[in-house]
């Protein structure tokens, strides 16, 4: 080669270095973006659900059913849409997803009838399920580990748990200036130019050999939509409901049989080597104590500042926000933070702010007002998880083959979303339970007290799970990113 040559190519070295990472950026930008859309429609509704339940007449009962027909659905097929995402190439499979989840929003917008928005929002659960998945999987595999991934997946958390407080400012913002309708029309454009975009910057992965796992599918689908049922039955008529009870014995039965089966599978659609690493295992009930916590916080905290203290649906939505620039904030300081110190340094570090703030809001009382009891204890919130979430994703997906990160991705989003319907479950039961016969402000908030107390009893849970299932020595976190 010729010295021409040699200063020709030194001169395009950095020029395709700028290309590649702007390509990523852009890449990153496409996935996270529709991440944002279905993480939104978890909680962008809540603040909608009165003018909801007035413009299509729904009755109390069915109204619980606009947010439980997209988690029964979401929480159900979150499995099989990851095991389509290896098989099938994960950029079709998150577009597919993705078209679906538009045009069901579309369709729920447009619904002149209960029935048309309950499916509407089943089918949106469905796409959410078959393209979530991919996100986390194609970040895992554009992204080396280190700080390059680490700065990743601090924005794929600060959408992740920032969105669904996001999701109440939006809602409160929207139902009050525009229409109801429009917090799912919103979905549409983003959905379309993600649709449109994604071919061109995303590169399709390649396809895993093999076929689906239809038992495996069957059960783990069947088994998932149970469990959440049955969550969501007891939630709202109590633990010893039978349709519940029979809910939970069939989820037993469903998702035993799914562990047997997957054991003994060729090509299961969840390898049990995931779990074969403890600290991987730690990290997924970790979050599914945190998640179910969190969750319910979100769904009390929304009644008490419209209720309690009565902010208009667009103050109550605005008065989140300082829990979401906490968590924006901090998740992005999370990668420089990891690269300095240790991964479960940093989750027991942001865990203490968490349940501190849990605790403080346990204390609330009819005469709680916002900056005084509620303004502190958010951004405590807000901030810990920002710290919490970098980590410990970084822990669930250490060390996971190839084929199996579509698998290991769809196993974070299903500790989520299971999390978030046990813990609301869990966390309506107490405040019930906590309320008796009486009524009034303070029979509520003494409910919502103890829905707090109990919450941060899940945080600390959660806590002591870090402290001694995920602990590692320090010459143990290089290991981690290369074992299996």
């Amino acid at each position: 080669m010729s010295t021409s040559s040699i200063m020709q190519e030194t001169r395009l070295r950095p020029r395709r270095r700028t290309a590649l990472r702007d390509r990523r950026g852009l890449a990153l930008a496409i996935v996270l973006g529709a991440q944002l859309m279905i993480i939104l429609d978890m909680t962008v509704v809540n603040i909608a659900l009165p003018s909801i339940a007035h413009g299509l007449n729904f009755s109390a009962a069915g109204l619980s059913w606009v947010l439980n027909a997209y988690t029964l659905t979401f929480g159900g097929l979150l499995l099989l849409g990851g095991r389509a995402g290896d098989i099938l190439g994960r950029r079709r499979v998150f577009i597919a997803g993705i078209i679906l989840f538009t045009a069901a929003s579309l369709a729920g917008g447009l619904a002149q009838s209960a029935g048309m928005l309950l499916a509407a929002r089943a089918a949106q659960g469905v796409g959410g399920a078959i393209a979530s998945p991919a996100v986390l999987a194609m970040i895992t595999a554009s992204f080396a580990d280190g700080r390059e991934r680490a700065r990743a997946l601090g924005i794929y958390t600060a959408v992740v748990m920032g969105g669904g407080s996001l999701g109440l400012v939006l809602g409160g913002v929207i139902t009050e200036w525009v229409s109801w309708r429009w917090v799912l029309f919103i979905n549409v454009p983003i959905g379309v130019l993600v649709a449109i975009a994604a071919p061109v910057f995303l590169s399709e992965t390649a396809r895993q050999p093999g076929h689906f796992d239809v038992t495996g599918a069957l059960t783990s689908t069947a088994g998932m939509v149970s469990l959440v049922y049955a969550i969501i039955r007891a939630a709202a008529d109590g633990w010893g409901n039978p349709v519940a009870l029979a809910s939970f014995a069939a989820a037993a039965v469903l998702l035993s049989g799914f562990v047997w089966h997957e054991s003994r599978a060729r090509q299961p659609i969840t390898p049990l080597r995931l779990f074969a690493d403890r600290r991987r295992a730690g990290s997924y009930l970790t979050r599914l104590l945190i998640v179910a916590g969190m969750f319910g916080m979100f769904f009390f905290l929304t009644q008490f500042v419209q209720e309690i203290l009565g902010f208009s649906p667009l103050r109550a939505g605005i008065s989140f926000l300082p829990m979401t620039a906490a968590l924006f904030g901090v998740s992005r300081l999370a990668p420089r933070l990891v690269s300095r110190f240790r991964p479960w340094t940093l989750m027991v570090t942001g865990m203490l702010p968490v349940v501190a703030g849990m605790a403080w809001l346990s204390r609330i009382a009819p005469g709680t007002g916002y900056l005084a009891g509620v303004l502190g204890p958010m951004v405590l919130i807000g901030a810990g998880m920002g710290v919490v979430f970098v980590p410990l994703t970084m822990a669930s997906l250490a060390g996971v083959r190839p084929e199996d990160s579509g698998a290991a991705s769809s196993m974070v989003n299903v500790m989520q979303q299971v999390g978030g319907s046990l813990g609301l479950a869990v966390l309506v039961t107490a405040a019930g339970n906590a309320m008796g016969h009486a009524a009034g402000q303070a029979a509520v908030v003494h409910g919502m007290s103890r829905a707090f107390t109990l919450a941060a009893v899940l945080d600390v849970l959660a806590l002591l799970v870090v402290l001694t299932v995920m602990r590692t020595a320090p010459n143990e976190n290089n290991a981690t990113a290369t074992k299996q």
